[in-house]
């Protein structure tokens, strides 16, 4: 039983990610290290923002069960250096625009899912005892596999020039929506009183709708129609 638990969580966390590489083309386009890369280039911005924050926003002694507010908001601020890193990563790749942000998103969220999520599911769900925890978690890794390649492409729609200028405002405010995104999770958390699962729902429409938004102006660019390499 714990081996069939075990093994469940890792194909709901793992397998997705098998299944965009191979179905989104960047297996033909032999992308893999270009994704590699791309995680590095995660790695190495987590250890700036790391830097930053203890530089200049130290931790505070909250009260037990409360939020800090300006805390969370100042960390959530400086997710904007994730901004930047994706699109350095996608500046350094010559291709399709579709290849860019995929191979930014998709080595985005394979780091962070080996770094933050591996060692977790690899001791907890091998436990003797079943715990739902670790099954959300690998919902978790799906949703945040669609949250970054979302990302990667509204940073790669803001730098585009044929981007109608009535999008640029929608983009901005996805962007900045993704950068918060923490801070609200914390919110609806301590306000509303959500559980694990209806956390977990909200976390995943809310990734869809910006989603589908950002890919409906992916496909409004009309060059993305003549297979664009820009």
């Amino acid at each position: 039983m714990t081996f069939f638990h075990f093994g469940n969580c890792v194909a709901l966390a793992y397998v997705p990610y098998v299944i965009v590489y191979k179905c989104s083309g960047l297996a033909e386009y032999s992308a893999f290290w270009k994704c590699v890369q791309a995680g590095g280039a995660y790695l190495f911005t987590q250890l700036c923002k790391m830097l930053l924050l203890a530089t200049f926003f130290p931790t505070t002694e909250i009260v037990a069960g409360s939020l800090d507010i300006t805390g969370e908001f100042l960390k959530s601020t400086v997710d904007i250096i994730d901004l930047i890193g994706l699109h350095i990563v996608m500046s350094k790749f010559a291709g399709k625009g579709q290849l860019k942000f995929m191979i930014a998103g998709m080595g985005w969220a394979t780091a962070e899912l080996v770094v933050t999520r591996f060692i977790p599911l690899w001791m907890g769900a091998r436990g003797v005892e079943f715990d739902w925890k670790y099954i959300q978690m690998s919902f978790d890794s799906n949703i945040s596999l669609i949250h970054h390649i979302s990302v990667a492409m509204l940073v790669w729609l803001y730098s585009r020039s044929d981007l109608q200028k009535t999008s640029l405002p929608i983009v901005l405010t996805l962007l900045g929506l993704a950068c918060y995104r923490p801070l609200i999770v914390e919110i609806l958390m301590q306000a509303v009183g959500l559980g694990s699962w209806m956390l977990l729902l909200a976390k995943a429409g809310f990734t869809s709708v910006v989603a589908l938004i950002s890919l409906q102006m992916y496909l409004s660019i009309p060059s993305q129609g003549t297979n664009s390499y820009y």
